[in-house]
């Protein structure tokens, strides 16, 4: 072995032979994703991969980068789910097959919540992660937040996370909001996915994220009916904000209205599609 193979892989070259890679796989972000795997094997931040020319790849990184590339490219695995963590409004999450990524879009969520009233107590319905109800109770202490699911698994993900930020955030184990409690205002991204749709997603979603959180029969809407269905039998609940797909803001808001709500509303996301469906109730 000379001494240029001691010192191991340049990193403009383990990135380059990872972007193709990963890029032949089918990827939308191959450059992106290939410096998030080797910053992470290196324990550098991103940039430095991009301003330290003298860097390499050497030792036990070959190995360990070679792998997070084989788990992108070959076995289409989530870069979070790869790295084990994900970054959501102002904290950063322990993510993996046990609940969704969180999404971008999911953020509208807690940019609503923010607007509740002080001391509301607060449900994120299909919590997962924790995503919704973490990054809420970090940005308005005030609030009584609570996070419910049907999978143990995501509850305890849910839990790991709450422990490692330090939020007091309580975790009901439920089917929506059977014998969940009682509450001001309802958040949830629930399944949204239509069975009809399954042919479309990302191997990424398809291989490695749980099913249960995705889909939502035929039309993508089964879950949001039933969990209207259960709203309409609590009136105290004043407040909702469902994310949704793209097409179904307006079906949805017609089944928040037969539900007993009103001054019903839509935020969109960054690509404009109406994300978020938020509905009142007031008192008479």
């Amino acid at each position: 072995m000379d001494a240029a193979s001691n010192l191991g892989t340049p990193v403009r070259d383990a990135l380059e032979g990872a972007i193709t890679a990963i890029a032949a796989a089918g990827c939308e972000t191959p450059r992106l994703d290939a410096e998030l795997l080797l910053a992470d094997v290196l324990g550098v931040r991103r940039e430095r991969l991009l301003t330290d020319p003298d860097m390499a790849v050497s030792g036990p990184a070959v190995r360990a980068f070679q792998n997070a590339v084989r788990r992108r490219a070959v076995e289409r695995e989530p870069v979070a789910y790869i790295l084990g963590r994900r970054g959501f409004r102002r904290i950063e999450l322990a993510v993996d097959a046990r609940a969704l990524v969180p999404r971008p879009e999911t953020e509208l969520l807690v940019e609503v919540g923010l607007g509740l009233p002080a001391g509301a107590r607060v449900l994120d319905v299909g919590t997962g992660s924790g995503a919704v109800a973490l990054a809420l109770k970090d940005e308005r202490p005030d609030l009584n937040v609570s996070g419910s699911d049907v999978s143990t698994r995501a509850l305890e993900l849910a839990g790991e996370n709450a422990k490692r930020l330090g939020l007091d955030v309580k975790w009901l184990h439920a089917d929506l909001l059977a014998d969940a409690g009682e509450f001001d205002a309802i958040l949830s991204n629930p399944p949204y996915v239509a069975e009809s749709e399954r042919s479309t997603l990302a191997p990424e979603i398809l291989r490695h994220e749980p099913p249960g959180a995705l889909f939502a029969g035929p039309d993508g809407l089964a879950t949001i009916r039933t969990l209207l269905d259960q709203l309409a039998e609590l009136p105290d609940v004043r407040f909702l904000a469902l994310e949704v797909g793209a097409g179904q803001a307006r079906p949805v808001a017609e089944l928040t209205r037969a539900a007993g709500f009103d001054a019903i509303r839509f935020e969109r996301d960054l690509a404009r599609i109406q994300r978020v469906v938020i509905a009142e109730r007031h008192r008479e």
